[in-house]
């Protein structure tokens, strides 16, 4: 029986239909995260919106990459990785800012939001687990959330430490931790695209 692609097809919806939930939820939770950042004063929570966001970019492009050419899904992936470098170097420089010029942390908001964006990650990783072995833009979208994991945890163990400490100090190592994390999985992703790039190149003659 010659292949009909009826299983490619219902791969390709699976993969959709995960993206999409991961999409909206990660597009919540931004929002969500970074109002409560702006509220509370919080580098660590404004450092989780802006992973939250760059993730659901990275689910954006993941969406548009099915169904396409390896070359496409390795210029997707690139792209997502960029986006993730950006803001990792600007979470860094919030943090810098912060240090200068000061900030009073609340550590109810930073404990209670990081709790809720906890909650929704865990929920994505566990949708993603499948894709995980997939293709480069796929392989992306689950470091991304990865990332988040822990981020979240470190927000909640800062939000810990400035209501125990009386301090913001501790906000701004988890900021900063965030951002150099973020940093290395841009990192880890752009080498994943750069090798998935010279792969989709047709052989010399």
């Amino acid at each position: 029986m010659s292949d009909c692609g009826c299983h490619h097809e219902a791969k390709n919806a699976q993969e959709r239909r995960v993206l999409k939930i991961a999409l909206v939820l990660n597009a919540v939770m931004a929002v969500i995260g970074g109002l409560a950042g702006w509220i509370a004063q919080s580098t660590g929570l404004l450092a989780d919106a802006l992973d939250m966001l760059s993730d659901a970019t990275a689910y954006a492009i993941g969406l548009v990459a099915i169904g396409r050419t390896a070359r496409f899904k390795a210029n997707a992936a690139w792209l997502s990785g960029s986006v993730l470098l950006v803001l990792g170097i600007g979470v860094l420089v919030e943090v810098g800012r912060r240090v200068v010029y000061g900030a009073e942390p609340l550590s109810g908001w930073m404990i209670g939001t990081a709790l809720l964006s906890l909650v929704v990650n865990v929920t994505v990783l566990r949708l993603l687990a499948p894709l995980k072995a997939g293709e480069v833009h796929l392989r992306a979208t689950w470091l991304f959330t990865r990332a988040d994991v822990v981020a979240n945890i470190g927000v909640i163990l800062a939000g810990v430490l400035v209501l125990w400490l009386a301090t913001p100090y501790p906000d701004y190592v988890i900021g900063t931790l965030i951002g150099l994390y973020v940093i290395k999985e841009a990192i880890e992703i752009l080498g994943d695209a750069h090798r998935a790039h010279a792969a989709s190149k047709p052989p010399a003659a």
